[in-house]
């Protein structure tokens, strides 16, 4: 086989050998920053800086950095933050009081703005974009310009295949061109040859993957700043309205103002309808769990009925309103000493404490209240609450999460609740602190229970209490999570750009066609792939499949052994290894 040379194109670099000619073809098949040897950095603040600079947009800087961010979010997840629970941030403080402090110097009880946190995070921001930005304009640099050309010795090459033809060397090279071009390789040609080279979309996933990752890290943490959530239960006939004080518990990000940013909305909750599976193994599940609302947008807007189901919330003005729960609220009227209604038909919400709705919680008569003696007291109630009863002898829970047979246990206590002190309390539950019980005639606390339409007369001609009926109440969540759609497309985006720098593989073909001594042409063709890969010679192989039948064996080429390939003989040898 004759030797032969490559013309020199302007991505060609100076070759005095083999292997230099070799290294040229085979480089910038990544657009990866280039590793310097470790050294000391030049005497003055600008060698240090570059230096600095040259640490800190490596990619082990950038993994180190992300590690490290996963790391210091561990104690926002086990550690109460002040941002979401106060109380028990202050409980935390009261019972560790050697930690509580050393958690209060390090941040630890808001990890999310502390001056640590935002380090890592900035630092993994500049990290990446100060890789990114080079990479791409690197990467535009290779799409903008030409493949190398061949090597001298394409038998250096991992997959090579050769064989002899009767064609001209022009019609084997333009036969060459169509085919790599019809295949998506950018092709041209260069001398004696056709360079080719395909997978570009392996970088430009790495890009998009390093470019999504930048945008989750942004929505993620403008969601945090500007975000907020806050629950509210509201019994059937009920309203709320969307402002702080409406709200049972409101939690918002750093930067959220609720005077200016919660969205002006209300709504009233018409009905609550939730069946049940009332046989077989699945007896309790729910089948319709749904709230039928009125709302109305902005101050003055037009009342409008929906239907909040599970996973199917409200959305007004980039507040989304979840239904997240359901129980049952027991309509009392509760009559003093004199027979004076201090309350009248009113609901008093529970909160489940099981699967069938068993309820517990506590009913507070605040003001109005005066005993036999005509002094003015306050009344509380301990109640129990079955939907379901099991009747006499059974236990005190609920069988099933409907209302089949209502049953309310109260248990009755007269004093002060303790709500006038200044500072807030549970609504659903008594602070025995200041309050005496009712007694029954053996001295025991004085309790019944009670079916629709029952009373329960209190001791000493104190009043009574009347169950009324039932009804229902539902839980509801509100929130607003900023950024959210950038975050998923980032995550979208980055799952593609990941497959993509994965399973493309970025690789280069060559095909030279020159006289033989004889006369006679000789093809070559060789392939190089970023890793090794067993996709290379396969696709070599095929190529040089279709491009036989187009300029196949001379008739007179001559034997090697005892037989004549009548196919090119493609084969993989390693990177050192000699021409076949």
């Amino acid at each position: 086989m004759s030797k032969t040379t490559t013309g020199k194109t302007p991505t060609d670099t100076p070759a005095t050998g083999e292997d230099q000619d070799l290294g040229a073809a085979g480089s910038q098949l990544s657009t990866a920053p280039r590793e310097e040897s470790p050294g000391l950095p030049s005497l003055g603040v600008i060698g240090w800086a570059r230096w600095f600079w040259r640490q800190l947009t490596s990619m082990r800087v950038a993994l180190l950095l992300l590690l490290l961010l996963s790391l210091g979010a561990i104690p926002g997840s086990l550690i109460p933050q002040s941002g979401v629970d106060e109380v028990k941030v202050e409980e935390f403080r009261e019972n560790h009081d050697l930690l509580g402090p050393l958690y209060d110097k390090l941040g630890l009880f808001h990890v999310y703005s502390s001056v640590w946190f935002s380090a890592i995070y900035i630092l993994l921001f500049v990290s990446l974009i100060g890789c990114i930005v080079p990479r791409t304009w690197q990467f535009v640099g290779q799409l903008r310009g030409r493949p190398p050309g061949a090597p001298r010795r394409l038998t250096r090459l991992p997959a090579y295949t050769t064989w002899r033809t009767s064609a001209e060397p022009e019609q084997v090279r333009e036969a060459a061109l169509a085919l790599l071009k019809k295949r998506r390789f950018r092709a041209h040609t260069v001398g004696d040859a056709v360079a080719a080279e395909k997978g570009y979309l392996r970088e430009a996933g790495n890009l998009l993957f390093h470019i999504a990752l930048i945008v989750m890290l942004i929505a993620f943490a403008w969601g945090q700043l500007f975000k907020y959530e806050g629950n509210k239960l509201i019994v059937e006939g009920d309203g709320f309205s969307n402002t702080l004080t409406q709200y049972d518990d409101f939690k918002s990000g750093n930067l959220f103002d609720p005077d200016h940013d919660l969205a002006p909305f209300s709504f009233t909750l018409k009905d609550f309808r939730g069946t049940y599976e009332p046989t077989g193994p699945n007896r309790g599940t729910p089948r319709v769990y749904e709230a039928t609302v009125d709302y109305a947008e902005g101050a003055y807007g037009k009342d409008k009925a929906t239907t909040i189901k599970v996973n199917e919330p409200l959305e007004i003005d980039g507040s989304k309103v979840y239904l997240v729960s359901h129980g049952y609220a027991p309509v009392l009227t509760v009559r003093d000493a004199k027979g004076k209604v201090v309350m009248d038909k009113e609901a008093t919400a529970l909160l489940p404490l099981d699967s069938n709705v068993t309820s517990s919680g506590a009913v507070m008569v605040r003001d109005g209240y005066r005993n036999a003696e005509g002094e003015r007291e306050q009344l509380g109630f301990n109640a129990f609450f079955l939907p379901t009863y099991g009747g006499e002898g059974s236990t005190m829970l609920s069988t099933f999460p409907a209302l089949v047979n209502p049953m309310l246990a109260l248990s009755a206590y007269h004093g002060d609740l303790g709500v006038d002190a200044g500072f807030s309390k549970s609504i659903y539950q008594l602070d025995k602190t200041n309050l005496e019980e009712f007694k029954d005639s053996d001295g025991e606390l004085f309790k019944k229970q009670l079916k629709i339409g029952e009373t329960m007369t209190l001791p000493n001609g104190a009043g009574t209490v009347t169950f009324e009926g039932v009804q229902e109440w539902a839980g509801f969540q509100v929130t607003q999570q900023p950024a959210s759609g950038w975050a998923l497309a980032g995550a979208v985006a980055a799952i593609l750009g990941l497959a993509g720098s994965l399973f493309i593989q970025r690789r280069r073909v060559w095909v030279r066609a020159v006289k033989g001594a004889d006369g006679v042409t000789v093809v070559e063709m060789a392939g190089l792939g970023r890793s090794e890969s067993a996709k290379v010679p396969e696709e070599l192989g095929d190529l040089a499949g279709i491009l036989y039948e187009r300029a196949p064996d001379a008739p007179d080429a001559p034997k090697t052994g005892d037989d004549t390939p009548d196919s090119p003989d493609t084969h993989v040898v390693p990177a050192e290894g000699a021409e076949k």
